[in-house]
């Protein structure tokens, strides 16, 4: 089979194409024809090394994808074989993701794909979903599930909802029954979040954000789901309302985070920081879970119209994959494997 590895930390320039022996499944696990594997910030992080050091000799990235399963291990139930599914946490604590044509993954981290949900939707997954889904259900006075109407009567701020965890939150948020407003910083990216269903949009660049955002939400925010804490905390302290929430789950643009106890004392805040790598199995259980309801009801939908640009490359174009991710480029990158 074809597949990216690399040996060494390093830049794009690490990933090689190599012929490699298709995978056997282990006990418990699926091997899966991947079509389409999904980048993320985290994939090229990794790759560089800027979080961890390298686990393994050899590394296949990406944690998300899409395909369908050829094989399946000891103790999984052989009625599964040929079923289309998506695909997360692929390289969490192992060496091989979904940038090649088949994989090994444990068999709760393949997810069913619905027929109607193409491929590219599967590989749009996995991290922002997992993760929007965390922002959303961290609350103390939310829920700890979604489903539709679980947020009804809450006020949700995406912080820059033309992103890939951005845009799944103002999707999940509104099929849960929230009133979504999302902050963006022009029209196009403004035209991204609406398309994705935000009932509002401020540009946080102009005016007074603020008064804009208590206009819409005069009782203040519920949740923030944050990228960027260092630089909007000023903004998110200002129009969360009492007991509300911060969950953020970046810090773009690396800005350093100041806090005024006695402001966030008097508001009872709620800072949740959140990461997919230590979230526990019961979170990612009950996120996979509801993502895949919010899939079945045709909630998450990908693509220019939908608010979430596909741009994608070959397979052997995965370094210009990532290096589009670590550019910035405005929607999700996704990197085609093989037909299925």
């Amino acid at each position: 089979m074809k597949a990216i590895i690399y040996s060494d930390n390093g830049g794009p320039e690490v990933l090689q194409l190599v012929d490699r022996d298709v995978p056997e499944p282990g006990p418990g696990e699926v091997l899966v024809r991947v079509a389409v594997s999904g980048v993320n910030p985290t994939d090229w992080k990794t790759r560089a090394g800027a979080t961890n050091p390298k686990q393994f000799p050899e590394v296949t990235p990406h944690l998300d994808g899409a395909g369908v399963i050829e094989e399946v291990g000891d103790g999984v139930d052989a009625a599964r074989i040929g079923q289309r599914v998506w695909l997360f946490m692929a390289t969490a604590g192992r060496p091989t993701g979904t940038a090649a044509e088949y994989t090994v993954v444990p068999a709760d981290r393949a997810v069913p794909l619905p027929e109607a949900a193409g491929f590219e939707l599967g590989a749009s997954l996995g991290v922002p979903a997992l993760t929007a889904h965390r922002a959303l259900t961290v609350a103390e006075d939310g829920p700890n599930r979604l489903r539709p109407g679980a947020l009804d009567g809450k006020v949700v701020l995406a912080a820059g909802g033309a992103g890939a965890v951005g845009h799944a939150v103002i999707q999940l948020a509104r099929w849960a029954g929230a009133t979504v407003i999302s902050t963006i910083s022009g029209p196009e990216k403004a035209r991204l979040a609406v398309d994705a269903g935000a009932h509002h949009v401020v540009n946080y660049r102009e005016g007074d954000p603020v008064a804009e955002i208590r206009g819409h939400a005069p009782d203040g925010v519920d949740i923030v789901a944050e990228v960027a804490l260092g630089a909007n905390l000023a903004l998110d302290l200002a129009v969360l309302r009492t007991r509300g929430t911060i969950a953020t789950y970046a810090n773009d643009g690396g800005k350093a985070v100041e806090l005024d106890v006695r402001q966030n004392m008097n508001l009872n805040t709620r800072f949740q920081f959140l990461v997919l790598y230590t979230v526990g199995a019961q979170a990612l259980t009950a996120a996979a879970e509801d993502v895949a309801a919010a899939v079945g009801d045709g909630a998450l939908p990908v693509g220019e119209e939908h608010g979430l640009p596909l741009v994608r490359f070959p397979l052997e174009g995965t370094a210009d994959a990532h290096r589009a991710v670590e550019s910035g480029t405005v929607g999700k990158v996704l990197v085609d494997v093989s037909p299925t």
